[in-house]
Formats: structure tokens, sequence, C-alpha cells
């Protein structure tokens, strides 16, 4: 329990960290925009910094650019990362306008720097400049040549300006992708992405009104998506219904099969618990898909699974089922098999006991199992992912929120649903322990601590206190037995004198 409030409490800073951070800058009247960056020391910064992953090579009202990323409108600084080195190249007349020098080392370090600071805040969770081990080069050439690539920071097609790549050598009577195709080149590993900003005076960097901690807590839960809340509560809460069902059905008819079969069945049965779920979520893909027979079949008859919700509830089901059924059968397992027999003497039929008695006598076991399935269900990610996808509002539920918010880069988001889940599964296990607790009260024999106390503060003799049959403080069956009281009951007189003996 330590351990669990302390990594609750480190999940919980991490997440409210940027708020401390927000109430500290609230003194602050402005501050840059989140595609801006300045250096007030240099003199000069970014404005409206973009960053392309992948282009296209596709022609442009039937210009051929070769692999070609789009240049923002306004852009005077294109930073392209190259196999074997990163160029950044800047517009002479806005180098002029803002200050910068390129061959002054301090104001290239930071003109680097800035763009670097934001390149990672881009990067939703991709590589960054930052960790590229290559040289840096500056230059206000529109066209340089590196390997077997020729890059033109600014090629105009149609009404567009582009960053291309393009063979080192195009004869005229060819386009850059058609020299591409004979040469056997890639275009499209000459430039691994491209990054573009406007570069200007510290002046004129682009600022919005410092927010407060409370503005950025309600702009944050404004704009946080909850689908994946309610889709994973009607996932589990339907996918729970169903495993409640054949989870009992299955232990029930299990219990009654001979040795060989049970054990056959309880490995069918319990095998989805062992198996790493994105398995699971394979052999469904396979099972529902186009593949097979039944997933065929299926589809011919207008029944399509494959990354829906109810493959998202299916998915949910198969690895809650082996909860359920486990906890269910050691519970029947665990009931006096005598008390069982003695019905069926009775007249009562297996349906009868298994209502009447099986049921309430295992309850407590049944319902923890069932809150386990249910947290297991709500917390599913790799058989979801690989059979149901992630789709908004229709299958992506927490666990796959928390890894495609992460991978994109909004952390504060992915840790706002880690902390759900951490307080959802501490609220299982609370009422897990709550209610077995208070189920196992009637399990309770003899007389308390306590109650004995009262007894002997009530004035109680020593001789009757004594001889009280109760269990020892120490538990177990064993009874107290007053050999002094017992010794006079069938001696008589001739009882020894002394009670204590």
């Amino acid at each position: 329990m330590a351990a669990f409030a302390l990594a609750l409490l480190c999940c919980l800073a991490i997440a409210f960290a940027p708020l401390r951070a927000w109430a500290a800058d609230e003194d602050a009247a402005r501050q840059t925009q989140e595609d801006s960056a300045v250096d007030e020391q240099a003199g000069f910064g970014l404005n409206g910094f973009t960053r392309y992953n992948k282009g296209a090579q596709r022609a442009v009202d039937g210009t051929d650019l070769g692999y070609r990323f789009p240049v923002a409108e306004g852009s005077t600084v294109v930073i392209v990362n190259m196999p074997e080195s990163i160029w950044v190249h800047v517009d002479e007349d806005a180098a002029e306008a803002a200050g910068f020098r390129a061959d002054e080392i301090e104001d290239v370090e930071a003109l680097i720097a800035l763009v670097k600071q934001l390149d990672e805040s881009h990067s939703r969770g991709g590589s960054l400049l930052a960790d590229e081990q290559k040289p840096w080069t500056v230059t206000m050439e529109n066209e340089v040549l590196e390997g077997a690539y020729r890059y033109v920071f600014r090629a105009r097609a149609g009404e567009g300006i582009y960053t291309s790549v393009q063979p080192a050598y195009v004869p005229q009577d060819s386009t850059p992708s058609q020299e591409a195709a004979v040469s056997g080149l890639d275009l499209g590993d000459g430039a691994l992405w491209v990054d573009n900003a406007a570069l200007v005076a510290a002046g004129d960097v682009a600022t919005v009104a410092a927010p407060t901690w409370q503005d950025e807590l309600v702009s944050f839960f404004t704009g946080l998506d909850m689908r994946p809340f309610w889709v994973s509560l009607k996932t589990s809460a339907v996918a729970l219904a169903v495993t409640f069902v054949l989870g009992l059905v299955a232990a029930w008819k299990t219990m009654g099969t001979s040795s060989r079969l049970k054990g056959l069945l309880d490995s069918v049965f319990t095998i989805p618990m062992v198996l790493p779920p994105t398995v699971c979520g394979f052999l469904l893909l396979l099972l529902f898909g186009q593949s097979t027979a039944v997933g065929r079949w299926l589809i011919e008859h207008g029944v399509a699974l494959v990354f829906t919700w109810p493959a998202a509830v299916i998915s949910a089901l198969v690895v809650s089922f082996p909860l359920m059924y486990r906890t269910a059968l050691g519970a029947f397992e665990g009931l006096d098999a005598q008390m069982l027999d003695a019905a069926r003497t009775l007249g009562w039929s297996e349906r009868r006991i298994f209502a009447r008695l099986m049921l309430p006598l295992a309850w407590p076991s049944i319902a923890a199992g069932t809150v386990l399935a249910f947290a297991r269900a709500m917390g599913e990610f790799g058989c979801t992912l690989f059979f149901a996808g992630n789709y908004a509002g229709e299958t992506q539920t927490i666990p796959i929120a928390i890894y495609f918010e992460w991978m994109s880069g909004n952390t504060d988001v992915a840790l706002f649903w880690v902390v759900v889940v951490i307080l959802f599964s501490f609220l299982v296990i609370l009422f897990i322990n709550i209610y077995t607790a208070r189920s196992q009260r009637y399990r309770a024999r003899g007389i308390t601590r306590a109650e004995r106390r009262a007894l002997a503060g009530a004035g109680a003799s020593d001789g009757l206190a004594q001889s009280t049959d109760a269990l020892e403080e120490h538990g177990g069956d064993a009874l107290r037995i007053n050999r002094a009281a017992l010794a006079e009951l069938l001696l008589g007189d001739d009882a020894p004198a002394e009670r204590g003996r």
C-alpha cells in the first residue's frame, strides 16, 4: 500500500508539474507562442515553426520536382535533415532584417539552439534534431549537393514553394523522378524530415498573454477528449455481462466432468490468461478475418468484426474470461462436497443446488472475480489494438489513448489517463478488500478477547470463568477445560483440595 501511495504521488506530481510552472510564470506579462522562440541576447527569433515528417513525389501542376516538402507560407528558414548532415537555409533578405549574420559563430549557434528547441516541441514523439550526431551547416545558397542528391530549398511550382530532393545529375530530356527510377535511387531517403520557420528580429517574435494556471487548467479539461473513458466503460461493461454468465456456467460444468476432460477444458479456458495479449489479438484477427472459412462466412453474411467496436468487446471478453472462470471454479471446489450430496439425497436438482447453495456460499469469491475481470477488461491494450484497431470514439480505449497520446507528444494528456487508471485500479482493489472482509465475518467462531474482558469486568466468579468452554486465544478448534471443576464433578468429595492442580 505504501509503494502504491508513493507511485500515485509521483504520478500526480509529474502530471501537475506544468501547473506549478504556470503559476510561477503568472507574473510574466507575455510569453512566446508554441511555434515561436526568441534569443534576446542574439537579437532574433523564429516564428511559425512547422515540421514535415513526410513528403510526396507527385508532380505539381505538371512540374516534376522529385521528392518534395512544402515550404510554409512566410517561412524564410528551411532545415533539412539529410542522411549525413543537417543543412539550414536562411533567406538573405530575412537574415539582414533580423540582424542575423551567417559568418558569426555566436549567431549560428543561437539559431541552431532555437531550431532544436522548436523541433523537440513539434516532434510528436518522433526523432529529434538534438539527438542527431551530424554536422550542421548554415547557408544562404538556394541549392546544395550532398552525395547522390541535389537539394533545392526554394523550388517553385504552380502557386507553391517546395524543398525538393532530386538526383545529383538530371539530364535535360528527363525528369528527376525518371532519372531516380533509372539509377535505382530512392529520393525519399534523401531527407528524413524538413522544418520551416520565419526568421525575425527579437521584437517581432509572436507573443501572447501569459495564461494563469487556472486558465491553463480550464483549457486542458475543455480540450480533453473524454471519449476513451466512455468507450472503455461501455466495452468493459458489455464484456463483463457476457463474461459473468459464461464464467459461472463454464466453472459449474467443468466441476462435473471427468478428471481427464476437466484438465482439457481447464487448459482451454485458462490459456488466454497466460498468452501475450498480442497473440490473442492476432489469433482473433485470423479467425474473424478473410484468412479462415469462419471469417469469410461471416463477411459474406454481412458480419464484419475486424476493426469495429464489437471486436473491442470480444477482445476484452477473451482476456477477462479466465479471471472470472478461475475464481468461480476455485470457489465452487472449496465448497463442502458432503453438503452438496446431502442436497441431492433430498431430491434437489443440479440447477437448484447451483442456484440455492453453490452461488450464495461462493458469492464473496465470485464478486471478487467479477471486479477483477472488469478491471482486466478496462485495462486491455494489446489484444484490442491488434483486433479492433485505434479509432477515436469507437475502439480507442484508455490504454490505447495513453500510448498514442504519448507517441503524439501529448505527455500531459497521457499522464492524466495514467492517473485515472491508477486511481481506478486502487478503487477496485479497495472494494475487493472491503467486500471480502465484510463477507467473511460469519466465519468468526468463539468469543472475542473483548468479550472475555467484558465478562471478567462484570464480576463473573473465577470458577465460572474458568469453567467456560471457549476457543483458545490463539485460535483453533481445541476447547479449554477446567480440570479442577471436572474432577469435582466426577469424584465428588474425593476431589483434591487444591483447585489449581
